[in-house]
């Protein structure tokens, strides 16, 4: 198969799999994460077809889409599989998949960061903050019965993957426990430049939450 009819059918597979997921992960968050990418990779030199088959398939095994305790990596390394991709793409996009998240990065160092890497991980962040992520926290939080805020509860500190897994409180509260730390974990100059916007956006929408929640504005 060509590069263009491997896209493709990453693409239909990925429309297929993700089309009705209802936590923040589905087919428009990976058409967000692909423009993000692209507005990254106008200044970095990346091999665009390992950025594209991590971006359309990083989501596929997640643990929150599949409902599972664990991610399942075998989906998107059997669909690559099965579509005849060469096994040294197939472990570069893997190796993105497997080790680009927000939890696997809280307290590890990851070896080996590729520029296909570095540009998957900042254009997926980029879309859990500013307004679109304010709005996949709270999507995401209905989705699994969180409140909204607890004012009772204490900020964690998320020291581990385990931590972060385990963390449980209000959607506001994740806030502080991830989405303003990505803003200072950015990888590439494009992403850091967009994340300080999107970081500023969601400073004043707290603020003006917690006025709102205290009734003073």
């Amino acid at each position: 198969m060509t590069k263009s009819s491997v896209i493709k059918a990453t693409e239909s597979y990925v429309k297929e799999a993700l089309g009705k997921e209802g936590t923040g992960h589905d087919w428009w968050h990976i058409v967000r994460v692909r423009n993000n990418a692209k507005a990254i990779c106008k200044v970095e030199k990346v091999d665009k077809f390992i950025v594209d088959l991590a971006l359309l398939l990083h989501d596929v095994g997640d643990r929150k889409v599949i409902n599972k305790d664990e991610d399942d990596y075998s989906i998107a390394e059997n669909f690559l599989k099965k579509n005849k991709v060469s096994m040294e793409i197939i472990e570069a996009v893997m190796f993105i998949i497997k080790n680009m998240s927000f939890s696997k990065t809280v307290g590890n160092k990851i070896d080996g960061m590729s520029k296909e890497f570095q540009v998957v991980q900042d254009a997926d962040r980029l879309d859990a903050i500013g307004a679109l992520g304010i709005a996949r926290a709270f999507s995401f939080g209905g989705s699994r019965r969180r409140l909204m805020y607890d004012p009772t509860q204490k900020v964690k500190k998320i020291k581990t993957t385990e931590d972060y897994k385990k963390s449980g409180n209000s959607t506001l509260h994740h806030f502080y426990e991830k989405l303003l730390l990505l803003k200072d974990i950015m990888n590439t100059k494009t992403a850091k430049k967009i994340a300080l916007k999107r970081h500023k956006y969601m400073e004043n929408y707290i603020k003006q939450f917690l006025h709102e929640w205290e009734g003073l504005k």
